[in-house]
């Protein structure tokens, strides 16, 4: 196994690893939020608070899991045209395309955080709004070099079959 394998088999464990824990501690606290307003009639004052952060937490997790392994949504309409022999280079192209929005949401939302750090806001126990934010960069990032690896392998095997279609005809 690769660096690169090593590499995204511990992104992808840490990634499982943090939803779990994230997920649960987000229905603990919601399922704490109901009992103590239903039974004592009070709650965390903060509860809600975290809770909708850790909904775009587990969102965002999510969603760099699912571009990951190629469960995210597309649009494949090309690719049912195209014979076998040049889908690589277009799942190349697409993927190329998909780091590059990536990479340009990774710098919109670097611009977002630093704009919230700027401004002051606080969310819950009085953490400056920017840090539960910190999720934006860091996922459009994970995604962005996840496309950017399956472009690189795209273009690899490109460049390999090519290579050897050459070889068969000489």
């Amino acid at each position: 196994m690769g660096p690169w394998e090593r590499l995204d088999r511990i992104i992808d464990r840490s990634e499982e690893t943090l939803l779990i824990v994230l997920l649960g501690l987000m229905i603990l606290i919601a399922f704490s939020q109901i009992v103590l307003r239903n039974l004592f009639a009070t709650g965390l004052t903060w509860g809600d608070a975290l809770v909708r952060d850790l909904v775009l937490w587990v969102g965002f997790i999510g969603a760099a899991m699912a571009a990951r392994e190629g469960k995210h949504i597309n649009i494949d309409l090309l690719s049912r045209w195209i014979p076998s022999a040049g889908k690589p280079v277009i799942e190349g192209v697409i993927h190329l395309f998909s780091f590059f929005i990536c990479g340009l949401l990774t710098l919109a939302a670097l611009k977002f955080l630093e704009n919230e750090r700027q401004l002051g806001n606080v969310t819950f126990l009085e953490t400056p709004s920017w840090i539960p934010g910190i999720i934006l960069p860091i996922s459009f990032g994970l995604m962005a070099l996840g496309f950017g690896f399956k472009s690189l392998r795209n273009f690899f095997v490109f460049i390999q079959t090519s290579l050897h279609d050459r070889g068969e005809k000489a």
